[in-house]
């Protein structure tokens, strides 16, 4: 039973990867272009005196893409602020314990963000909300918030359920779960992704092999 849960958490946490990893390139590729944006401004208005067209209503609307569709990414691998120097002093079934109480506490928050916001997105879309000085659109940006908070709650249900299943058996495999990993281990992580190896992901040290 255990093994068949591993694979089904294991499954779940591949099929979602992917998703984590486009919305977070979309926020990348968000903030490129706003840094692109802002050059062409610059040189426009300048040189030329011809400023952009709702320059700064497109720099508004960018934000929610920037500030929410990387959160999910960054929980996978651990990446938001975390209490390491508390949880970090924990051992076995007290360990996971605290991860739980952490991940539910965040859960609660995350669901209560996702209904408010979703509203925010409706009734936006049913005013035909528009910017101030371009009148773009705005509930596109107002969709992105309730969209990522989605992404960010699944991912935080597979890693209760990872945790979970941990505090029952701490003798498990860890699987789609945030590992404590020490200085070193964290600056290899850190170099193999920039260089863009291909490295077990947090709490998935099977990915790459042949399941």
């Amino acid at each position: 039973m255990s093994q068949s849960n591993a694979r089904v958490l294991r499954t779940l946490n591949r099929l979602l990867i992917p998703v984590e990893d486009g919305a977070n390139m979309l926020a990348a590729f968000a903030i490129l272009a706003l840094m692109f944006l802002g050059v062409a401004q610059i040189v426009l208005r300048t040189v030329f005196n011809a400023p952009i067209g709702g320059y700064i209503d497109l720099v508004q609307l960018s934000m929610a893409s920037m500030a929410f569709l990387g959160a999910a990414y960054c929980q996978r691998l651990g990446s938001h602020i975390r209490m390491e120097l508390l949880v970090g002093r924990l051992k076995g079934r007290w360990l996971w314990a605290a991860e739980i109480v952490g991940i539910i506490i965040g859960m609660i928050i995350i669901g209560v963000l996702i209904y408010y916001t979703s509203q925010h997105f409706w009734r936006s879309y049913t005013l035909g909300d528009t910017t101030i000085d371009a009148e773009y659109p705005v509930w596109p940006s107002k969709l992105l918030v309730p969209a990522a908070f989605v992404i960010w709650f699944l991912r935080l249900t597979i890693q209760l359920w990872g945790y979970l299943r941990l505090l029952i058996n701490p003798q498990a495999e860890p699987v789609a779960v945030v590992v404590i990993k020490d200085v070193a281990d964290q600056a290899q992580d850190e170099i193999h992704e920039i260089m863009g190896d291909d490295v077990p992901d947090v709490g998935d040290p099977t990915k790459g092999q042949d399941t």
